[in-house]
């Protein structure tokens, strides 16, 4: 008789029952997150001058994650260039990022947060 794979798998103990339940609720719950951030991102026009993996009118958020990979003020530093408008730092052909006023500060914090996620 054919068992399938899951229905071998015996739960022994009531804590390995919760780590299993915890691990698929945060799994699904961070790409929940990334699917809803990226949707920001769109609803919120930053897909009009970035693209997440090529340069366009301003950097690949790739590159950005990059660039300040091991900056540790990255996070205040890019909410506050979304907010008031970027100083030019990547040379774009389009100068510097203007402020960007249909963003609040916490869609900012959780743009940056997706932003500084992505991963070459």
């Amino acid at each position: 008789m054919f068992t399938p794979p899951m229905a071998r798998l015996r739960l022994r103990t009531p804590a390995m029952f919760t780590m299993v339940v915890a691990a698929t609720t945060l799994g699904l719950a961070a790409s929940g997150t990334a699917h809803a951030t990226a949707d920001l991102a769109r609803k919120r026009a930053c897909l009009a001058c970035h693209q997440v993996d090529k340069a366009r009118a301003g950097p690949a958020f790739i590159d950005v994650a990059t660039r300040y990979r091991n900056d540790r003020q990255a996070e205040a530093r890019l909410v506050n260039k979304v907010l008031k408008g970027g100083g030019g730092a990547w040379q774009m052909p389009m100068g510097p990022m203007p402020a960007q006023s249909q963003v609040s500060e916490p869609e900012a914090r959780q743009l940056v947060k997706w932003i500084l996620a992505q991963r070459p």
